[in-house]
Formats: structure tokens, C-alpha cells, sequence
């Protein structure tokens, strides 16, 4: 079997893969819905939903505020940036570290932590804590990109 080596920028990939991602979020976080799986803070506005797996209790549909956020908004997010006239390689990967990982925290605060896991020093989820985490490695991408 041959290898081709092609000069292709590691940005250029990364590009590609941040503007089709939050398509798999979006259908990824619909399944998460109508399995009953990453279920919400239980909530007494009347759009919640009762997951009678979990208990009979209403709970936020934060699986759908994440598919709506972190799937469509962050799909048309990318595609405003990759459409721009004078597009710079890199910017849509700087642009989905930030946006999902703002877009997650956001989610976070509705959402049941991980069981297995709780809350890291009793205040923040693993996935608040990860998602802050990406929001720092987007924002240094973005000085290195523009040299700021």
C-alpha cells in the first residue's frame, strides 16, 4: 500500500471539521432527547419535560438547548465565517473552540451533572470545566493567528 503525501494545513482540516461538527452535535443531542439521556435540572416552567426513566419530575430539555445552540446556531455561526470574502485559515477552528465551548457553558447551567462525576470542588460540572478549558484554547489560537 502507498502512502500520498499531500501539503494540506492542519488548520485547512481543522476548518472542514468545525464546519460539519455541529451537524453530528445537532442529531447527537436529538438522539440524547429521545433516549432520555443527559437529562436537565428538574424545572417548573411549562415547556419541561418528564423522563419517566429518571422520575416524574419536569425537567429542563437541555438536550434540545444544546442541539439548538451548539448544532444550528453554531452551524450557521461557522458557515457566516467561512463565506466571508476575505476568509483566513484557522478562524473557524478558533471560532467553534469559543462559540461551543460558550454555547456548552451556557447548556451546563441547565443540565444534570455526569453521576459518576458530580461537581469539581462543588461549583463547576466536568463539562463547564472542559468547555472553559476549550474557550482558553480557542482564544490563544486567535492571538497566535492574528498576532495580537
Amino acid at each position: 500500500m502507498t502512502v500520498i503525501k499531500r501539503k494540506i494545513s492542519l488548520f485547512f482540516l481543522l476548518d472542514v471539521i468545525a464546519c460539519v461538527s455541529p451537524i453530528g452535535i445537532f442529531f447527537g443531542r436529538i438522539a440524547n432527547f429521545i433516549n432520555g439521556e443527559l437529562v436537565g435540572k428538574t424545572t417548573n416552567v411549562f415547556w419541561g419535560v418528564v423522563f419517566p426513566k429518571i422520575d416524574n419530575f419536569a425537567r429542563h430539555p437541555s438536550q434540545l438547548y444544546e442541539a439548538f445552540l451548539e448544532g444550528l446556531i453554531l452551524l450557521i455561526i461557522m458557515n457566516l465565517f467561512l463565506f466571508k470574502k476575505k476568509y483566513k485559515t484557522g478562524t473557524c477552528s478558533y471560532m467553534f473552540l469559543i462559540f461551543y465551548g460558550c454555547f456548552r457553558i451556557f447548556s451546563e447551567s441547565f443540565r444534570e451533572p455526569d453521576a459518576q462525576v458530580g461537581y469539581l470542588f462543588n461549583l463547576v460540572s466536568m463539562g463547564t470545566f472542559l468547555s472553559i478549558f476549550m474557550v482558553l484554547v480557542g482564544a490563544i489560537i486567535f492571538l497566535k493567528k492574528n498576532d495580537i
